[in-house]
C-alpha cells in the first residue's frame, strides 16, 4: 500500500490510496483542471482512479467530485446523509454507491472501514484503508475525539491526522466570534493539542508514518502541529509529515 495527497486544507482536499492495481481518491475539493494537474504531479492519469470515496458534503471535500466522476466515469461512494446534501450535483451520475450504516466494504484490492465523527455535516464519515496486512487511518474534519475513534485508529501503520488550528492563534485571530466558536467547537475541527492527546492514546507500535493534515493557513503553522504530534510520540519533529494546501505530500509507502 502507498498513499499521497493532492492538497489538504480549507481550499481543497484529496488523498490517493493505492494497493496493487486499485487506486482510490478520498474526496476531491478542487476544480477538474486542478485535480488533473495534481494527479499528474503524482504520476497518475484520471483514468487510473477506480473510485472516489467521500467524507462529507463541505465544498472543500466534495466540490470537484461530481465533475470528475461525470467526465471520467468514476464511481462514487458516500453516505446517505452526504448524498442527500448534494443530491442535485449527483443526480445524473450513473454510478453512485451508498455506504450503509458505516459498514465495511471493499473496492478492488482495498478494504475500507468507514467510521462516524463529530462534525457539522449531515452524515460525515472518516476511513481506515487496508490491504490485509497494513492499515492507513485518516481523520480530518472532526471537532473532538471519541472512544470509537480511538479504538478504530489504534494499531494503524500510518495516520493522516487533522491538526487544524492552534487554540491560542484561533482565539487571538481576526475570525468573527461565530466562526471561532464553530471551528473550535465539538462539531468543528481538531486542535493541535487535541490531536496530540488523541495520538498519545492510541497503540502506535506499528506506526510508519504520521501526517499532520487540514492545517489552517491563518490559525496554525506546520512547526506548531509537528511539535505537538512529535511530543506525543517522543520522536523527532521532522519525522512528522505535513499535508500542504498547495503541494499535498508525495507518495508514502507502507511495508
Amino acid at each position: 500500500m502507498r498513499f499521497a495527497c493532492l492538497g489538504s486544507g480549507s481550499q481543497g482536499n484529496g488523498l490517493v490510496v493505492e494497493v496493487a492495481d486499485t487506486r482510490l481518491l478520498l474526496d476531491c475539493g478542487f476544480t477538474l483542471k486542478e485535480t488533473v494537474i495534481r494527479l499528474t504531479r503524482l504520476g497518475l492519469e484520471p483514468g487510473m482512479i477506480d473510485a472516489i470515496v467521500v467524507t462529507h458534503e463541505h465544498d472543500d471535500h466534495i466540490g470537484g467530485v461530481a465533475r470528475f466522476a461525470r467526465k471520467f466515469g468514476t464511481p462514487v461512494w458516500l453516505t446517505h446523509g452526504t448524498l442527500r446534501s448534494a443530491e442535485k450535483a449527483f443526480a445524473l451520475l450513473p454510478r453512485v454507491n451508498v455506504i450503509e450504516d458505516y459498514q465495511r466494504f471493499s473496492i478492488g484490492d482495498i478494504e475500507i472501514e468507514p467510521y462516524p465523527v463529530p462534525h457539522d455535516a449531515q452524515e460525515p464519515a472518516q476511513f481506515v484503508f487496508g490491504d490485509g496486512a497494513s492499515r492507513l487511518g485518516v481523520l480530518t474534519d472532526t471537532g473532538c475525539s471519541t472512544p470509537h475513534i480511538e479504538a478504530t485508529l489504534s494499531h494503524c501503520h500510518a495516520l493522516v491526522l487533522e491538526c487544524n488550528h492552534d487554540a491560542q492563534m484561533l482565539a487571538n485571530g481576526n475570525y468573527p466570534q461565530s466562526l471561532k466558536r464553530r471551528v473550535g467547537g465539538r462539531l468543528g475541527h481538531l486542535e493541535n493539542t487535541a490531536s496530540a492527546n488523541l495520538l498519545a492514546s492510541l497503540d502506535c507500535s506499528r506506526l510508519q508514518h504520521v501526517i499532520a493534515a487540514h492545517l489552517s493557513q491563518k490559525n496554525n503553522t506546520p512547526l506548531l502541529a509537528q511539535t505537538m504530534l512529535s511530543r506525543a510520540l517522543n520522536c523527532e519533529v521532522d519525522w512528522i509529515g505535513v499535508a500542504d494546501q498547495s503541494d499535498g505530500f508525495s507518495w508514502r509507502q507502507l511495508i
